[in-house]
């Protein structure tokens, strides 16, 4: 069935995020200043993230600029916090880097890490920011065009990339049983224009981007509800780092606010027309 339900949320702090959050740290202050010694370098905020950066998350990678959903969020989250657009500086990585254990160059990273039980082992979170919904992508004229329900899809060839969410999307939430496998996205889209499938899925922003830039000739048909199995996106801090409790508190007031899902409208909200499929 389709129904009109919101086509991005973003998520409060709940108990179910509290294993994201370091012990130690959950008795730390919740308030600072600028010139906090917990800071990495006092009188800034030090943001890790990937080099290169991809839009709608940063535009132009460019982290700077404030352009895109996740650079935006930062400087948000900075002025909450007391600090001016000149006192953020940003520090490139590769994702390895920032999701691996030890010692931090940043305060915080963003950068669409997942959180997840296995990484909240080495690192610490704070709550989720973001949590996506899943796009159906296919070209003019695919069978899923018009589906209305979870067994209309399951009648058009699927494709998706080895190990990704989005393979484990199709088999277990839609309940596709012979999903076409392929290296990468690339050839996912490769098989797609070659007739071999009719759709893929990806996360809305993704889908955003590969319809504008990787395969343009193809569009979002529909969306799906998220995925229940992904707890969505979180800042990522070195394990038991005593600033989450701060900067947790002052992404509540973002998302209390309004302002996170504000951005979220800004950036990576899909056609508001595309019907929502959701069993």
């Amino acid at each position: 069935m389709t129904d009109r339900i919101p086509f991005l949320r973003t998520l409060a702090a709940g108990a179910a995020l509290a294993l994201t959050l370091a012990t130690g740290a959950a008795q730390a202050q919740d308030t600072g200043t600028v010139d906090d010694a917990r800071l990495i370098h006092p009188g800034f905020l030090t943001v890790g993230t990937s080099d290169p950066v991809y839009p709608p998350w940063m535009m132009n990678d460019s982290p700077e600029s404030g352009e895109g959903f996740e650079n935006a969020l930062v400087y948000a989250l900075a002025a909450e916090m007391g600090f001016s657009h000149d006192q953020v500086q940003w520090v490139r990585l590769t994702f390895d880097q920032i999701i691996a254990p030890g010692d931090k160059p940043f305060d915080f990273a963003i950068n669409q890490v997942s959180v997840t039980p296995a990484r909240a082992e080495v690192v610490s979170f704070s709550q989720v920011y973001y949590q996506s919904d899943k796009a159906v992508i296919a070209l003019p004229g695919s069978p899923v065009i018009g589906a209305t329900s979870f067994a209309d899809l399951r009648q058009a060839r699927w494709g998706a990339a080895i190990g990704t969410t989005d393979l484990i999307y199709l088999e277990n939430v839609v309940g596709v049983s012979d999903v076409a496998v392929y290296d990468d996205q690339v050839g996912v889209f490769q098989a797609m224009q070659a007739g071999q499938i009719d759709a893929t899925v990806a996360a809305v922003p993704t889908a955003l981007f590969a319809t504008a830039v990787q395969i343009p000739e193809a569009s979002i048909v529909a969306i799906l509800p998220p995925d229940a199995h992904d707890e969505g996106h979180g800042l990522l801090f070195q394990k038991d780092n005593p600033l989450v409790p701060w900067v947790d508190a002052a992404l509540s007031r973002l998302i209390e606010q309004g302002t996170v899902q504000e951005l979220v409208n800004t950036w990576l909200v899909a056609d508001p027309s595309l019907p929502v499929i959701t069993e």
